[in-house]
Formats: structure tokens, sequence, C-alpha cells
């Protein structure tokens, strides 16, 4: 079975800690352990990633640095990060698969672009706060000096916010999916890839701007005719009525009963509700079933015996 695997936040970065690359490596050990499991089940693994940490860290890099060398615009820190990350990945699966002898396996990592459309509203009503807290003063300036869009984010600061375009189609799939045909473990569209637009002539150009990991792994997913779209997160299942008195795990679930929930406002955009509409695309376009899962029940979940599964009518 071929089985795209997106990874959440955790899977990288746990809440608590500072981010340093010691910390990140031990996490993405972890994670690896885990999708290794399925390989030596049998499984064919696809994996895609966040990097909201990582490439937050990046812009505040170049904010401090501003002063001393050209700061690098958005899509180019996005590229960064894949490269980060991916590199972990790659020398952990690498000397993870060595010591346990199992070949043909071998990682990749590709760097991805992800193509959305200029006229998408989102570039019209930016959305998405990154990079580092400004005061509202100085985010005023800002915004009068560029053009940019900033915002009060919770009373913690101003923010500057960027469109969240909905991914359209995944620039490199035949590439990866060339790398799949030989046998290789691809680590493909880091934190919903490097978000660009196509000219007329068929050029592209990178933008401004951030697109949801889960959306563009149902994409990726897609591309690479997955049988199962895995999102693994840092929860058992989904839940409706989160967090209340009234909170219940679900199990499994048709399309038809996850989208009366979905439609019911249950499943918040900041939170939970990209990754059940990801999953809700991936089988209605045509894919088997779709998981949303804890990390550490992987290969449980990939089995069928935990995590939210997601059916078929």
């Amino acid at each position: 079975m071929r089985v795209l695997v997106a990874l959440g936040g955790n899977a990288i970065l746990q809440r608590g800690q500072k981010g340093n690359a010691a910390e990140q490596r031990d996490n993405v050990q972890k994670t690896v352990d885990q999708i290794v499991r399925m390989i030596r089940a049998g499984h064919e693994v696809v994996v895609t990633h966040g990097n909201g940490p990582q490439v937050g860290a990046i812009l505040i890099q170049n904010e401090l640095g501003s002063t001393s060398v050209p700061a690098m615009p958005m899509d180019v820190c996005g590229a960064e990060s894949q490269g980060l990350i991916g590199y972990m990945f790659c020398q952990s699966f690498h000397n993870t698969l060595a010591l346990e002898g199992l070949s043909g396996h071998e990682p990749a990592c590709v760097v991805t672009q992800v193509e959305v459309d200029p006229a998408d509203p989102a570039f019209v009503h930016p959305t998405k706060p990154v990079g580092p807290f400004y005061t509202e003063e100085a985010a005023k300036k800002r915004m009068a000096e560029t053009g940019e869009f900033w915002i009060d984010d919770a009373g913690r600061g101003w923010r500057r916010v960027v469109p969240s375009p909905d991914p359209k189609s995944i620039v490199e799939k035949d590439v990866i999916n060339s790398l799949l045909e030989k046998g290789f473990t691809v680590i493909a569209s880091g934190g919903g890839g490097i978000p660009v637009i196509r000219g007329a002539d068929g050029t592209y150009q990178g933008v401004e701007a951030v697109i949801d990991k889960d959306l563009a792994g149902e994409r990726l997913a897609a591309a690479v005719k997955a049988d199962l779209l895995m999102i693994l997160t840092d929860v058992p299942r989904v839940a409706i009525n989160y967090n209340t008195p009234n909170q219940k795990w679900l199990e499994k679930l048709t399309v038809t009963e996850m989208e009366a929930l979905e439609k019911e406002g249950h499943f918040k955009a900041g939170s939970m509700g990209p990754k059940v509409r990801a999953a809700l695309r991936f089988v209605r376009n045509g894919g088997s079933r779709a998981v949303i899962a804890s990390l550490e029940q992987a290969l449980e979940a990939l089995e069928g015996s935990a995590g939210t599964q997601i059916l078929k009518d």
C-alpha cells in the first residue's frame, strides 16, 4: 500500500522546547522510528511535514540580521526550512534503515513548489500570522513603508499576516513519482510547499504566502496516487465538542457523516479544520481511506485499529 504521511508539528518540535538542533533531531528520530515500522510491514511511504516553528525562526533571524545581510523573501525562507528539515529526515531514515538491515528504501528530500491561483481570494484577505511580534507603532510604520498587512495578534503584539491560498498542484510531481518508481522514500512538499504562481509563458514565480500543509498533503497524495492519506498529530482521534464535558472521540465515519459534522462547526480553522478538509477531499477525489491519528499509533492507525478513519460512503 502506498501511504502519504502528513506529519504535524510535534513530529519535529514538541511544545515547551527551545527548538535547538539537538531537540529537533531527537524528535525527527522518534518520528522516523514510527514510519520505519510501516516500511517494515511492507508499505510504501511518502512523507510531508509542517515547518511553522522552523520558518518562523528563519524569519526572525532575517529580521535581526537585516542590518548586516539582505533579508530573504518568504518563498526563499520556505525553501530553506524544507532543506533543513529534509536533511534531518534523510539522515535519520538512512541511519535507521541501515541499522535495521532494510535495503531499497533510501530517502530523498525534494524541495517542492506548489502552484496556487493568483486570483485566490486569500490574496485579498491575508489571515496567516508569520514572523516576530512588534509594537503597534513599529507595525504601522512597516505597513506604511511596505504595504504589508499587520494585525494585533491576541494582545501579544502586532504581527504580519500573509495569504494562505488553496493549493492547486505539485510542480515537482513527475520528479517525485520517478523517485518512488525507483524505490526511494520521498520527503516532499514540506510546510505546504513553496507557493508559486505560473505565468502565461509557463514560468513560475514565488509569492509571499503560506499554504496549509495538510491541504498540500492531499494534493501530493493525489499526485502520487496514494492509497491512504494519514494525517498524524498530537491527539489520538478527531473529537466533537472538544475539551468540553460533551467531548466525543470519532472512530469510523463515512464522508457524508464527517461532512455533516464539519458543517455543524465542530472543526476549527486553526486546528482540526484543515486536517478534516484534507481528509474529506482525498476520499471524495478517489482515495480509498483517510486517517487522522496520533504519531505514536501510526502503524495501528494504518491497519485500522486506531485514529479516526474516514471511509467512502
